[in-house]
C-alpha cells in the first residue's frame, strides 16, 4: 500500500513534485495505473533547510538522490544524463554535495560478465564528466560506479567503487568497497583495501561508506575518530532478492535506515545519510525490489527527513553540528573522548567464539 507521510522537519517542509525527471517504464516495474505509476516517478523534494546556507566549515547543504536508475545496456549514458539533471535541480536549492545510490552508473544487479564489460578505470570518460559537472556547479558529489584497475602485474581487478569528487571537480579518492555483501558481489568485485579517509567539502569534514559498511559499528568509528562530521552512505538496499541458486531469500534484507543508522549518528555525535535507490530491477528472470529507505539522521539520533519508499526522492538537509549540544549532560564527557583503546584488543583478535568452534578469520581476503 502506498503511503503519503509527510515528516515533521526543522524549519519547513516542501514536497514538490518535477514532472521533466520522468523515467520511462521498464519490464522491472509493476503494472499501475496509469496515474499511480507515474506519480512514483515523478521526483519529489523533502527539505529540512534554514534560511541562509551553512557558513563555510561549520556545516553543509547535503542532497541525496533515490530514484529507480536505468539498468541494462545503455544504462551508464542514459544515468549520467539523469545525474546532470538531477545536479542541476539540486542546484536551484544551493545543495552543495550530492549522493547518488550505490553503483547509480551502471546499476547493480550485474552479472560477472556484465560487471567487466561496463566497468571503467577512475579516469575514464563518466568520472571525467562527472568532474566537469561538480566545478560548472560548484557542487561535491559522490558518484558510484564500476571500476576496474590495472594491478602491478598487469592484471585487471574490478571493484565497486565511489568516486568522490569535490566542488571544485577533483577526483579526492575512488572509494573501493571494503566489506562486500552476499555471494554475488564476491563474484563480481575484489575487497577493496583503502583507508577509511575524511574528505573536506565547503571545508566541512565527510567520511564515505558503501552500503553494507554502513552496518559495521567500527567503520563509523573510525571516520568519528578522524574528524567526520557526517557520513554518507551510497546503497543498494532491497526487499528479496534472489540467491545463487535461484530461490528467493528466506527472509527480507533488515531495513537498517531505522536501526542502526540513527544509532551510530547518535554515538558518534555526527549526521549519517542513507543514499538508497527505489523501484525495480531486473536481469534476466531475477527482480529486485529496492527498499527506498533513504534518511538523514542527526546527531542526537534524531530522523531529520526521510524518503517514501517508492518514490523518486531528493532529500535536501542542512548539518549544522554547532546547532546540536553534546549527547550527554556532562559537557566534558562523551564517547569519543572516554574510549579506552587499551581494552579493546579483542576487537581485532584473529580468533573469537561466537560460534560453536570458534571462528578464525583469514589473514587476507582471497581474490577472485
Amino acid at each position: 500500500m502506498r503511503r503519503f507521510i509527510f515528516y515533521s522537519v526543522l524549519f519547513f517542509s516542501i514536497s514538490i513534485f518535477a514532472s521533466d525527471l520522468v523515467q520511462e517504464e521498464n519490464d522491472g516495474t509493476p503494472i499501475y495505473d496509469k496515474i499511480v505509476g507515474d506519480s512514483y516517478h515523478k521526483l519529489q523534494f523533502k527539505m529540512s533547510i534554514y534560511e541562509a546556507l551553512p557558513k563555510k566549515g561549520e556545516g553543509i547543504r547535503l542532497g541525496i538522490y533515490q530514484a529507480e536508475a536505468a539498468y541494462g545496456k545503455g544504462a551508464t549514458e542514459k544515468n549520467m544524463f539523469r545525474l546532470e539533471k538531477a545536479v542541476r535541480k539540486a542546484k536551484k536549492y544551493d545543495v552543495q554535495l550530492l549522493s547518488f545510490p550505490e553503483l547509480y552508473l551502471p546499476g547493480y544487479t550485474l552479472s560477472p560478465g556484465e560487471a567487466k564489460a561496463v566497468a571503467e578505470f577512475k579516469d575514464g570518460s563518466s568520472i571525467n564528466k562527472g568532474k566537469k559537472i561538480a566545478k560548472k556547479y560548484n557542487m561535491g558529489l559522490l558518484l558510484p560506479y564500476a571500476e576496474k584497475v590495472k594491478a602491478e602485474d598487469g592484471a585487471l581487478k574490478y571493484y565497486d567503487s565511489i568516486a568522490v569528487i569535490s566542488e571544485k571537480g577533483e577526483l579526492l579518492e575512488s572509494y573501493r568497497k571494503t566489506h562486500l555483501y552476499g555471494q554475488q558481489e564476491r563474484d563480481n568485485w575484489s575487497f577493496g583495501d583503502n583507508t577509511y579517509k575524511v574528505h573536506k567539502f565547503f571545508d566541512f569534514p565527510v567520511g564515505v561508506l558503501n552500503c553494507y559498511e554502513c552496518e559495521f559499528p567500527e567503520l563509523s568509528r573510525i571516520l568519528a575518530l578522524k574528524g567526520a562530521k557526517l557520513i554518507v552512505g551510497p546503497t543498494a538496499a532491497d526487499n528479496y532478492y534472489t540467491l545463487p541458486n535461484g530461490k528467493r531469500s528466506d527472509v527480507p534484507y533488515p531495513d537498517i535506515s531505522k536501526l542502526l543508522i540513527p544509532a551510530y549518528a547518535y554515538a558518534n555525535n555526527l549526521f549519517f545519510a542513507y543514499s538508497n535507490r527505489s523501484g525495480y530491477e531486473k536481469r534476466g528472470k531475477d527482480e529486485w525490489h529496492y527498499r527506498g529507505n533513504s534518511i538523514v539522521s542527526g546527531p542526537h539520533g534524531n530522523i531529520i527527513t526521510a524518503a517514501n519508499n517508492e518514490q523518486d526522492t531528493m532529500l535536501i538537509v542542512d548539518c549544522i553540528p554547532g546547532y546540536y549540544g553534546m549527547t550527554h549532560p556532562a559537557p566534558k564527557y562523551n564517547y569519543l573522548k572516554d574510549r579506552r583503546p587499551d581494552m579493546y584488543k579483542e576487537l581485532v583478535a584473529p580468533k573469537v567464539d561466537f560460534i560453536k568452534g570458534g571462528y578464525t578469520y583469514p589473514k587476507a581476503i582471497k581474490e577472485r
